[in-house]
């Protein structure tokens, strides 16, 4: 599970996708109160912070519909409370950018 802490407009579409696919994910897992996940670090992140995460989702979402993917899994605004910023790192910047390049991908780094 990840959700990057970069801008989304360097994501490849793997990670991009990727990215969207697994904040659904973790949205439920926090929302549902869901027991798979609930320890996992990226999990623990977010708790407290649904707004934040909210607002990642919708960057993600305006650059699948800069790309022009078809977006179809909007969340649910009424859910988004706590914290709008997230501030804690798994990684650091500097160290997601050099997990990323090791991936020899399409991002943008």
């Amino acid at each position: 599970m990840r959700i990057w802490d970069l801008h989304p407009s360097i994501l490849c579409r793997q990670h991009l996708l990727g990215e969207h696919r697994e904040l659904h994910a973790l949205w439920v897992v926090i929302t549902e109160d869901k027991k798979g996940y609930s320890k996992h670090p990226e999990t623990l992140r977010w708790k407290g912070k649904l707004k934040a995460l909210y607002n990642r989702h919708e960057l993600l979402v305006q650059e699948m519909e800069r790309r022009k993917y078809n977006h179809r899994s909007p969340l649910l605004k009424s859910q988004a409370r706590g914290l709008a910023k997230q501030d804690i790192l798994i990684n650091s910047i500097k160290e997601q950018i050099e997990n990323l390049h090791k991936k020899r991908c399409d991002c943008r780094i």
